[in-house]
């Protein structure tokens, strides 16, 4: 689908965009690749990665920028939409700069595509949508809602969305691991919570599961990936086993355990070898034979948390990651 095609993606700078361009203009060898994103210097630095290659372009602009995302737009196959204001600190502080990038800036980019044109539309989200505490996640879970209700509002455009969701990216920028790494040897890892757990994914399965949604979306679908859990001191353990940790309390808008799917999406869910599926609950689409594919229908109270988890990583299997990707950890 993705071959020789024109796609373009959304804040593509970040973490996801360092990881899905080359995996991408590996495994499809594309058109192009528009990254579209607002800090110039960053596109610059990525530029460099890609100096030689006529496929990779960028361009500068926002989400919020209405008219701007309709420029971009033109020509474009499929967009991946990972623009996002994501730290939850930030979110709390700024909350209207929050709600502008993650809740307006959705919707700019739905009507833009929908006008301009665009076949198929994956939006990145977060185990923080899923019963959300605080504003990120709120902000997050409009979003998921609006991509998800946006397929019934195209009229006669040929344009579908769908949204993909997981946990905890291993080694991106502003996660857990680096910031352990960072303290390392100089003092104790702080550890909100004994407790606390949390959904583990690395980018390259996240690039494959956008891939996936790409192929299998009819419009509507959010797609959840069946990742590991880990315990927050174990992670601590698999960075230094000797460091003391030390427990501080949770933080504002912090969850103990994360969740992915709710008792209240149960209805809704098919599971699969590899992923479950939430089908849009709006126009009978959760009872369409070609969304639910040969999908089974998970129980009614099913949820899927980062403590109930049937699969869990090991101290030892998160060290050797670690290793294996120690010069990229925390860099994108």
């Amino acid at each position: 689908m993705l071959k020789n095609s024109s796609i373009l993606i959304t804040g593509g700078t970040g973490s996801f965009g360092h990881t899905f361009i080359p995996m991408t203009l590996e495994k499809y060898n594309p058109k192009k690749i528009v990254i579209f994103s607002r800090d110039e210097m960053k596109q610059w630095e990525m530029a460099k990665l890609f100096k030689n290659d006529p496929r990779v372009r960028f361009m500068i602009g926002d989400v919020r920028d209405r008219d701007r995302l309709y420029r971009v737009l033109d020509g474009i196959d499929y967009v991946v939409h990972a623009a996002a204001t994501k730290i939850v600190p930030t979110a709390e502080y700024d909350p209207f700069e929050c709600v502008k990038t993650n809740v307006l800036g959705a919707m700019n980019l739905i009507d833009a595509c929908i006008d301009k044109g665009v076949k198929r539309i994956v939006a990145l989200s977060t185990d923080k949508a899923s019963a959300p505490s605080n504003l990120y996640g709120a902000t997050k879970l409009t979003s998921d809602r609006l991509f998800v209700s946006g397929n019934s509002y195209t009229g006669s455009h040929n344009t579908s969305f769908s949204v993909v969701r997981y946990g905890n990216v291993m080694g991106s920028r502003g996660s857990v691991i680096p910031f352990f790494i960072s303290l390392k040897d100089k003092q104790a890892f702080p550890i909100t919570d004994n407790r606390m757990t949390r959904f583990m994914i690395s980018l390259e399965e996240g690039v494959e599961l956008v891939w996936h949604a790409f192929d299998d979306m009819k419009g509507g679908e959010i797609y959840v990936k069946k990742i590991p859990s880990m315990k927050v001191t174990d992670v601590a353990l698999a960075v230094d086993e000797s460091a003391k940790q030390e427990e501080v309390g949770i933080r504002p808008g912090e969850k103990l355990h994360e969740q992915m799917i709710g008792v209240e999406d149960a209805l809704y869910t098919y599971e699969y070898p590899g992923h479950f599926k939430i089908l849009p609950s709006i126009n009978d689409w959760s009872k369409d034979k070609a969304r639910i594919n040969d999908g089974v229908r998970v129980s009614e109270n099913f949820t899927y948390t980062s403590d109930n988890n049937a699969e869990w990583m090991e101290i030892s299997e998160l060290q050797k990651w670690i290793k294996t990707n120690k010069n990229k950890i925390g860099s994108i």
